[in-house]
């Protein structure tokens, strides 16, 4: 809300995608300046017949973050503050921190399957 008021009150002021090149031209087309920002970024760390930037996926034969510990969970709980509004889920706190032990088992699977 605060940032389409201050918007508003500034009006509209279009905004530019320039970037010098070696010979500090200016260069407005997307297409240069992403060429522009691999050559510089090449060159600033040494990197020399880089022609495509991809992000690899990673393949690895165990899971990049470990499933949490019921120690972790339970200390999570515990720093949950009372009074709150829910989050996404709208499950209150006072209902995760008066859950059983089965219930809290489900919350850590949940976690650890979102992590993966």
């Amino acid at each position: 809300m605060y940032r389409g008021i201050r918007d508003f009150k500034k009006g509209y002021q279009p905004k530019t995608c320039v970037v010098q090149d070696e010979k500090c031209d200016l260069v407005t087309d997307r297409h240069n300046i992403v060429a522009r920002l691999r050559n510089h970024f090449s060159q600033l760390l040494r990197i020399h017949g880089v022609n495509h930037v991809r992000q690899r996926e990673l393949h690895t034969a165990e899971p990049l973050v470990a499933e949490p510990s019921v120690f972790e969970v339970e200390l999570a709980i515990g720093k949950l503050k009372r009074h709150k509004s829910p989050g996404i889920d709208q499950i209150p706190v006072e209902m995760i921190k008066t859950s059983t032990t089965t219930i809290r088992y489900e919350i850590r699977q949940l976690i650890y399957f979102h992590l993966e």
